[in-house]
Parts: C-alpha cells; structure tokens; sequence
C-alpha cells in the first residue's frame, strides 16, 4: 500500500509540475491593409493558461518555444519545429538530400498571426502553421510565395522570397525529392494548393 500511495504522490506532483511549466513566445499580427508586421509582443504564461487557438488540435504541438526542438539536415542546415513531428520532418528531409536535393536555406517555427479573417484594424486574427513548428520553408530564395496565381504563369504576383523557375537546381516541383518525400510523410506541398495562391517554398499539413 504504501508503494501505491508513494506512486500516486509522485504522479500528482508531476502532474502539477506540468501545470506550472511556463510557456514563452515571440509574435506580431500581419495587417492586411499596411502589408506588413505591427503589434509585435512577448507573452510568457502558464501552460494551463494556454487558449484553444495556441494549440494546434491536428497534432497537438502549440505555439511555445518550449515545444520546439532543432532538427539538423545533412549535417549544415537546423530547422526548429515542433517536437511531435520532429522525426517524421528530420526523415523526409534526410531522404530528400541523400536523394540529391539541394537546400541552402530552411525555415521552420516562428510565430505570428498571418491568417484568418481581419479584425476591425485590418490584422489577421489566427496563427500560422509556422506558429506551431508544423511548417517548414525550403530555398525560399529560389520559391516564392506568389498570389492571382490560381495557375502559375506571369500573371502571378510574387509577394515572398524569390521567383520561381521550374529549371533552376534549388527551385522545387512536383518531382523533386524534398516535395515527394515531404508528401509521403504526410505533409501538402504550397506548389500545389488550390486557389490564387501558390507558396513553392511551403510544406504544412494543409498546404498553406
């Protein structure tokens, strides 16, 4: 008996430990009418304090720095993302490159709230896929995020990165092994979304 009791001590105060952890966090709203960064903000706070909009429900990675894990690819390249899904990124990637991809850059978690529906201000009001670490930017230099770009062509207009050029070694389509890997692990590729945007550098779980 006393074991049991002893168990259920220590099960209760790790369980209070959790409570008290604090989660801390960089972050900024896009507004949509300025195009650019405004409201930039530090938070620190409880995890128990954590509203359902800073947690991602699919994989349950949240916004916290806390969460976030670095993974190196081809031993020069780190990638922060969230810890949940670390291996499965840390796999494609690895994958991609030893099947001769190339990447110079890659970007991962950084949090801001740059979609969803604009408030009264014109900022955006819901966090980024990057907010949780569950999306990844590959040579974005070389990718760009384009819109009026339902199929690409020069009526797009690029809005992020550099242009896109399907023969260029570091720009990516759908044959490349960093886009089939990545989709074998689960994750959309920005090339392909439906509607006015196309984000060739961008890998998510839906795509955006």
């Amino acid at each position: 008996m006393r074991w049991l009791i002893a168990v259920i001590l220590l099960i209760n105060a790790a369980s209070a430990a959790g409570e008290d952890r604090y989660c801390t966090y960089s972050t900024y709203k896009w507004n949509a009418y300025q195009r650019s960064a405004v409201e930039f903000e530090e938070v620190s706070k409880l995890y128990s304090d954590l509203t359902p909009e800073e947690i991602d429900t699919q994989t349950d990675c949240s916004i916290c720095r806390e969460d976030q894990v670095s993974v190196l690819i081809a031993g020069k390249h780190s990638v922060q993302v969230c810890k949940h899904i670390a291996p499965s990124i840390e796999s494609a990637l690895s994958l991609a490159t030893n099947a001769g991809q190339e990447i110079e850059e890659i970007r991962g978690y950084r949090v801001g709230m740059t979609k969803g529906a604009l408030d009264g201000e014109g900022n955006r009001t819901q966090f980024s896929n990057h907010s949780f670490g569950t999306a990844i930017d590959v040579n974005p230099q070389n990718n760009g995020l384009y819109e009026n770009c339902i199929d690409f062509g020069a009526h797009c207009i690029l809005r992020k990165g550099g242009e896109w050029a399907k023969d260029h070694r570091l720009s990516l389509h759908a044959q490349s092994p960093v886009v089939i890997e990545m989709k074998l692990s689960g994750f959309k590729w920005g090339g392909e979304i439906q509607g006015k945007q196309k984000d060739f550098m961008h890998f998510s779980y839906s795509g955006y």
